[in-house]
């Protein structure tokens, strides 16, 4: 089926604000050096986003799309795997994912925050800008921010039903501890850059190995 012409260049814009995130940072990003990049003109990015908040919010939700399917990439058919050999796979999905998109799980845990400090009422839930009420990405990333959780405690619960997971597991308890350990990591993946050896001369393979050994352990109902 052909692509219509305005979400191709849409697209383009997504992937140039991409280039341009990854190099300096959101707070450094000028919508200039975007419209730029994606060869228009300042005016036509405005047509298309009326503000970086959108634009970003735009790469988090293809950020969130690409979470979603290395998941259900990684686990396949679950007649392939119990839910014990699943749970882990879906945390070393996780795990490579930040690995491989820096931008991308940056991203997530920046969206993230700001639903954590916006749930309340009161001053806090000041911070949600007019800029992302009024984003059309915003709302998208709001209809599938808890999909991924749902899909790790899914395969947890089936876990416990199959047998592979002890029964005393509380499946969402234990999404939510994944997710501490992969943030965890993902920030010491950020500050080493192309180093092997990050901190300590401590190798990232084998404190990746050591984590996804740590979960199994936790979970596996020997």
């Amino acid at each position: 089926m052909k692509i219509p012409n305005k979400i191709k260049k849409e697209n383009i814009i997504i992937d140039s604000a991409e280039k341009v995130f990854s190099k300096v940072g959101y707070k450094n990003t000028r919508m200039e050096e975007i419209a730029r990049i994606a060869g228009i003109t300042k005016v036509t990015l405005y047509s298309y986003f009326k503000s970086k908040e959108n634009l970003y919010m735009a790469v988090t939700y293809r950020a969130l799309q690409a979470l979603i399917d290395a998941y259900h990439e990684r686990i396949g058919s679950k007649n392939e795997l119990n839910g014990l050999d699943a749970s882990v796979a879906l945390m070393e999905a996780f795990m490579t994912f930040c690995e491989d998109h820096y931008l991308y799980s940056e991203a997530l845990l920046d969206y993230f925050s700001i639903v954590r400090s916006t749930a309340v009422a009161g001053e806090e839930a000041k911070k949600l800008t007019e800029a992302l009420k009024e984003s059309n990405y915003f709302t998208k990333v709001q209809e599938l921010q808890n999909l991924p959780y749902k899909i790790s405690a899914q395969e947890i619960q089936r876990g416990i039903d199959d047998g592979s997971i002890k029964p005393s597991i509380d499946p969402m308890f234990q999404t939510l501890h994944t997710w501490t350990i992969v943030i965890g990591y993902a920030k010491i993946v950020a500050s080493s850059g192309d180093s092997s050896l990050p901190l300590f001369r401590v190798s990232l393979k084998e404190l990746k190995h050591y984590n996804l050994d740590l979960k199994r352990k936790i979970l596996a109902n020997d």
